[in-house]
C-alpha cells in the first residue's frame, strides 16, 4: 500500500515537472503575451513622444499652384512607394509589386504546410517564412527611412549628414539601359539557379513543399530579392532598365 502511494506521489509530481517544463517551452497567452505587448507599446510610444518633442510640425508654406515644393513627399505610409518609383516602371513598382505583395501575404496560409509551431510564436520551426519575412519587412522600411530622409530636392539622395541642394557632386548622374539580350540571360540564370539551388542542396522547407507549392514559394522569393539587386545596380551602376519594351519597362 505505502508503495502504490509512493509510486502515486512520485507520478504526480513528474507530471507537474514535465507540464512546468511545457510551460517554460511554450508560455501561455495569458498573462505573458498581453505583458509584452503592454511594455512594447508603452516603449513605442515614449519613443515617438520624445521623438515628436524633438522635431518640428513639418508645415510648410501655404500651397501656391506657381510653385511645387520640391521634394514633394507622400505621406510616410507611401513614401516607401515613392521610392521604389525611383528604380522600376511606374506601373510596375505602383501596381504590380504592391500586387505580388498583397498576394503573397495572402498566400503563406496555404504555401505554408509545416504542422510545427501551429498557434505559437515559435521561431524555431518556422525560420524559413520567418527570416524571409521579416527580410522583406525591413526592405520596406528601409525604403521609407531612404525616402523620408535621405531624398532631397529633385529628389536626388544625400547622406543624413550632408545639407541639401542642386548643386555639386549631387548632380544628375546619366542613367543606361542593358541590351535586352544580355538582361534575359542573366534573368534566365537568375531563375534557373534560384529554383536548382533548393533542391540540389536538400533544403529542408523545398523538401516539404510539392511541385506547385514550391514553383510559387520560390517564384515570389526571386522576385523580392529582386529588388535589392535593382538598387543595387541604380545605385552603384546607374542603370535604370534592364528590359525596355514600347508596352513596359522593368
Amino acid at each position: 500500500m505505502a508503495e502504490e502511494k509512493t509510486e502515486a506521489v512520485e507520478e504526480k509530481a513528474a507530471k507537474k515537472a514535465a507540464q512546468a517544463k511545457k510551460k517554460e517551452r511554450n508560455p501561455y497567452v495569458w498573462p505573458e503575451l498581453p505583458f509584452k505587448e503592454l511594455m512594447s507599446a508603452i516603449l513605442v510610444m515614449a519613443l515617438l513622444i520624445v521623438w515628436a518633442l524633438w522635431l518640428d510640425a513639418p508645415l510648410g508654406e501655404i500651397a501656391t499652384p506657381s510653385r511645387t515644393e520640391n521634394p514633394a513627399k507622400a505621406p510616410w505610409y507611401f513614401i516607401g512607394l515613392q521610392e521604389i518609383l525611383v528604380y522600376f516602371d511606374p506601373w510596375y513598382s505602383g501596381v504590380v509589386m504592391p500586387s505580388i505583395i498583397m498576394v503573397g501575404l495572402m498566400a503563406i496560409p496555404y504555401l505554408d504546410t509545416n504542422p510545427k509551431g501551429v498557434g505559437e510564436y515559435n521561431f524555431k520551426s518556422r525560420k524559413f517564412i520567418m527570416i524571409n519575412f521579416l527580410i522583406g519587412y525591413f526592405m520596406w522600411m528601409f525604403a521609407i527611412v531612404v525616402g523620408q530622409f535621405m531624398r532631397g530636392p529633385s529628389w536626388l539622395f544625400f547622406w543624413p549628414w550632408e545639407p541639401w541642394d542642386d548643386s555639386g557632386h549631387h548632380a544628375e548622374v546619366v542613367l543606361k539601359n542593358i541590351d535586352n539580350n544580355i538582361s534575359l540571360i542573366a534573368l534566365g540564370i537568375y531563375f534557373a539557379l534560384g529554383f536548382i539551388l533548393p533542391k540540389l542542396f536538400k533544403m529542408k522547407w523545398a523538401k516539404n513543399l510539392d511541385f506547385m507549392r514550391y514553383s510559387i514559394v520560390v517564384t515570389l522569393l526571386l522576385l523580392m530579392y529582386m529588388v535589392p539587386v535593382k538598387v543595387v545596380l541604380r545605385q552603384i551602376f546607374h542603370v535604370r532598365y534592364l528590359i525596355t519594351t514600347p508596352w513596359f519597362n522593368i
